[in-house]
């Protein structure tokens, strides 16, 4: 396979103020130095910090801005939502798609997340589409029927190269948040059946081109030993993202 710069995002979840943001970017830009080339950065904050963080970013091309949801739909009575039109006028590059959590916690079904996927990539942008088993159907045995489902629904419809160009993020939903993490042979496994699905159903090269990142309770300590299987290509970061030390520290040890 062919060797490609990793991407390592951060998902911020419901963390950091505005002031907080610029700070942790602040201290992000002051080391990153050399760093920068080892990944392909995404940070995704909370909606409120976005513009002032879309503003910081505007001339630096060593990190990418990234939303952690959106609505399928550009306008409309949907209270509380956030469309990619919203998302692209303040600097994203990236939309997390199909979060363990929008799915367990707000109900999000196959078929919205979908939508989402479709219309992310209408818009020019990149997104990063979670796919994960729960504790339960993993010691029911049911991870790869799962996650088997969870493609074929949610990649429904969409082209070549834009699976080439996405990434598909596997979150054991119970290594999220847990401190729990999967052994690096057991990511490697789940890593390697999503990679032949997606060569299955849209050919070898656009699976060898597509980015599938790790996602569960990554931190500086374990990122080394998951980095090195062979078909995963970077992770979704949570708790771990949210100190700069923390994530630089992850940034650094990804190769």
């Amino acid at each position: 396979m062919t060797q490609k710069k990793p991407l390592i995002a951060a998902n911020w979840k419901m963390n950091h103020v505005v002031d907080e943001a610029l700070k942790f970017l602040t201290e992000m830009k002051c080391s990153l130095v050399t760093q920068e080339e080892n990944a392909t950065i995404v940070i995704c904050p909370s909606y409120t910090a976005l513009y002032a963080m879309g503003v910081a970013l505007q001339d630096d091309n060593t990190i990418n801005l990234g939303a952690q949801n959106c609505h399928f739909e550009d306008s409309g009575a949907f209270t509380g939502e956030v469309s990619t039109d919203f998302l692209k006028e303040v600097g994203c590059d990236y939309v997390i798609i199909g979060h363990s959590e929008r799915r367990h916690i707000f109900g999000e079904t196959d078929e919205m997340i979908n939508k989402k996927l479709h219309k992310v990539f209408e818009k020019g942008m990149i997104p990063i589409f979670c796919v994960g088993e729960t504790e339960q159907e993993r010691e029911e045995g049911k991870t790869f029927t799962v996650i088997e489902n969870q493609l074929k629904q949610g990649l429904k419809g969409l082209l070549k190269d834009q699976i080439a160009a996405m990434a598909i993020a596997y979150e054991p939903v119970w290594a999220i948040g847990t401190g729990k993490t999967a052994s690096p042979e057991q990511a490697q496994e789940v890593h390697n059946f999503i990679r032949k699905e997606i060569a299955k159903n849209f050919g070898t090269s656009y699976a060898a081109d597509s980015h599938i990142l790790y996602g569960g309770s990554v931190k500086p300590s374990n990122i080394k030993d998951l980095m090195v299987m062979e078909d995963i290509d970077g992770a979704l970061i949570g708790g771990a993202s949210l100190k700069s030390k923390d994530f630089l520290e992850i940034i650094s040890n990804c190769n």
